[in-house]
């Protein structure tokens, strides 16, 4: 009997939309449950790690973005063929990870004078991992790695939304074959299906 999935996560795409492709993707039996900012702080006691998004599999609650992502495209076709795919597969997420945690870095501190001066190098630090993925891109005919569509793809591309919102601008801008990677990995029937049926106010 295939497994019931319940995806736990904010109502917003961020580190929660790459899981969501996923299971889109795969045609899985899943449940989409966001909470809001009010529902959290007793939420929050729920979560094993204090945080989310979490993945419920037939009753277990299991955490991380990318632990979880990584099992589920294994579900669903998109790791690697063998051990060496699956290797580059990680680098290519690891270093979107080091990309997104330079932006929380900037977005999320609360302190006036520390945030300004770190948004002095933000765009810098961007463009420097930007234009390492449209190189991988352009060596790997048309996708992160492997020439083909991966999962390290899905994590790249679902978050876009989130990012660009906080840094409030299109960063792909310049950017041509990472564009067309986001168009090929929206436009997988699947995946467009979840878009089209997915929140309208969703970051």
């Amino acid at each position: 009997m295939a497994p019931k999935y319940k995806l736990h996560y904010f109502d917003l795409t961020a580190l929660g939309e790459p899981i969501r492709f996923l299971l889109s993707y795969g045609k899985l039996d899943w449940e989409d449950i966001r909470y809001d900012d009010a529902q959290w702080p007793e939420t929050k006691k729920k979560m094993p790690f204090g945080q989310m998004p979490v993945l419920d599999i037939d009753g277990k609650i299991y955490a991380q973005s990318i632990a979880i992502s990584r099992y589920l495209a294994k579900q669903v076709g998109l790791s690697g063929k063998d051990d060496l795919e699956n290797l580059k597969i990680d680098i290519a997420v690891h270093l979107f990870l080091d990309f997104h945690t330079k932006i929380g870095d900037w977005a999320y501190d609360p302190i006036p004078n520390s945030k300004a001066a770190k948004e002095v190098d933000l765009k810098d630090k961007m463009d420097f991992y930007l234009k390492k993925f449209e190189e991988m891109v352009k060596e790997n005919k048309g996708f992160l790695v492997n020439g083909k569509l991966t999962w390290g793809d899905i994590y790249f591309v679902a978050p876009l939304k989130y990012f660009k919102a906080l840094v409030k601008r299109d960063f792909l801008e310049g950017y041509p074959l990472l564009q067309e990677l986001v168009k090929k990995v929206e436009s997988t029937p699947a995946i467009a299906s979840y878009i089209a049926k997915r929140p309208a106010g969703d970051r």
